[in-house]
């Protein structure tokens, strides 16, 4: 059985993790950042994360080939179209594609156990 002392190599505070700017080749990111909550070491990037939208902040259309969990912390998120406020959680399936826009600024908590796929706009 696990001793409670080991328990805190666990636990993340999120208050203790700096925001860091999201930074992706080839992809407009302006106005999102992130605090990673769980990385992946053998497949070197973070599972589970929090994302940070400014007011008009955007991520392009991408596919989820392993699927996708959001909930959102705060403010209000567009997934193609349809919005999400404060509470509510949202299953993306595997190989779906969306985009996510916020025009109010939102925090999410996200689970993505694969690496997206940016679906280059022709």
């Amino acid at each position: 059985m696990e001793s409670k002392n080991n328990f805190g190599k666990y636990m993340v505070s999120t208050s203790m993790i700096e925001w860091k700017p999201l930074l992706e080749e080839n992809v407009d990111t302006r106005g999102i950042s992130y605090k990673v909550l769980l990385y992946d070491e053998d497949n070197q990037r973070p599972k589970s994360f929090i994302l940070k939208f400014e007011e008009g902040a955007s991520y392009p259309l991408h596919n989820h080939p392993g699927g996708e969990e959001a909930f959102i912390l705060e403010g209000e998120v567009f997934f193609n179209g349809v919005k999400l406020i404060k509470g509510d959680y949202l299953y993306t399936p595997k190989n779906y594609k969306h985009s996510v826009k916020s025009e109010t600024g939102c925090q999410i908590l996200f689970i993505v156990p694969e690496e997206v796929e940016i679906i280059k706009s022709e």
